[in-house]
């Protein structure tokens, strides 16, 4: 664990002076010295730090439900369902076609229309916040399309296991998608009504007691969230929604900070332990392909948000960049395909493909200025002729 920390530290410290995000340093780290790369081996087994990598997306989620408050939600929801919608419609429509262009099979165009879909909710919060943009304007309807992204992402893997599982029972679908969607049903009812109350319970002058309840707060609500079939990182963001609101949410997000930091770091680390670099030649072409496609809509889906909300070239090009990387979903589908027998080919070309995204993103979100300068801008004044 020690070694996995310093590794970390030593190449984003070296990465820094030259320019280069955090995130792909802390993911090229676990490469390194995980048990697919020859050389300093830490773990030979990436599930020993399997617990440890969970607790870094449930604090990093919520952070982010500490930074989306609720009157941001009633404010902008009917914006923010509208640029939501357009970024799925766009990003999953095309994974879907792309997974039956590729010609792999149906199952197989299901996982890669999620793994093509959904962004990864832990490098954007990551990339808002070492870019200092949380502030920004275009950072609520960013957010807001996480929140729908998330919400869509329960419902999608509810109605996704079965039929990697070869469930034949619609009774047996029906009724896992019912539970999915009762529980972030009741998780939004304590959201909405209950923040007085949880405020009560959880307020205390002791910093120390305020951190040992939030954060089991966030860890037990995580696991009921996934008892319930719904994504575990959901159940952590409504808890620093709900937190976030209550009168100790200044107090959380400052105590929350370092934990989220060293926890983040060992959730990348742990993603790069599970990459095999030898399995990525063979894919390399479809994962180019891949990227592209997810550029290009994503691109298209900035244009749309920014149109929603009424902004210019630099919100959407930073829109679109800051939402292009894909990560911890695209693992749980890798998994979870992995373990229904689907094509072998699945594994190694989603570790390439969110490899090359978890780069790319946070490095053109950085660089987001230069996207702007290629994009319409609706700001500026109509020309007099």
């Amino acid at each position: 664990m020690g070694g996995a920390f310093l590794a970390a530290a030593l190449l984003a410290r070296l990465g820094g002076r030259i320019g280069l995000p955090t995130i792909p340093l802390f993911i090229l780290a676990g490469i390194l010295l995980g048990p697919h790369t020859p050389g300093i081996v830490l773990l030979s087994d990436p599930h020993d730090l399997e617990m440890l990598s969970a607790l870094g997306l449930v604090l990093l989620l919520f952070y982010l439900g500490l930074e989306f408050h609720l009157d941001d939600l009633k404010a902008g929801g009917r914006r923010m369902a509208m640029a939501g919608g357009a970024y799925l419609l766009l990003n999953v429509g095309a994974g879907l076609g792309f997974g039956f262009a590729l010609g792999w099979g149906t199952s197989e165009a299901l996982v890669l229309a999620g793994v093509l879909g959904i962004s990864s909710s832990a490098i954007v919060t990551k990339v808002l916040v070492d870019l200092g943009r949380i502030g920004n304007p275009e950072t609520k309807p960013i957010l807001g399309i996480i929140v729908v992204e998330d919400i869509f992402l329960a419902l999608y893997l509810a109605a996704l296991q079965p039929i990697l599982s070869g469930a034949d029972s619609l009774s047996a679908a029906v009724l896992d998608g019912g539970k999915a969607f009762g529980f972030l049903l009741l998780l939004a009812l304590a959201a909405r009504f209950g923040t007085k109350v949880i405020g009560r319970l959880i307020n205390t002058r002791d910093d120390e007691l305020l951190v040992i309840s939030f954060l089991g707060a966030a860890v037990f609500m995580a696991g009921v969230s996934e008892w319930f079939g719904v994504a575990d990182a959901i159940g952590a963001f409504m808890v620093g929604l709900m937190l976030g609101s209550t009168t100790s949410g200044e107090r959380i997000m400052k105590l929350v900070h370092p934990l989220r930091d060293a926890f983040g770091a060992i959730f990348f680390f742990a993603f790069g332990l599970s990459i095999d670099p030898g399995d990525l030649p063979s894919v390399v072409w479809p994962v180019l392909a891949a990227v592209a496609v997810t550029l290009a809509m994503n691109v298209l889906a900035g244009l749309a948000a920014a149109r929603i909300y009424d902004f210019g070239s630099g919100p959407a090009a930073n829109i679109s960049m800051t939402l292009l990387a894909r990560g911890e979903f695209a693992l749980i589908l890798a998994t979870m395909a992995a373990g229904a027998g689907l094509d072998e080919r699945l594994s190694p070309f989603i570790a390439g493909y969110v490899l090359v995204l978890a780069v790319l993103g946070p490095f053109f979100a950085g660089r987001s200025h230069l996207v702007a300068r290629l994009l319409p801008d609706r700001e500026k004044p109509p020309q007099l002729v």
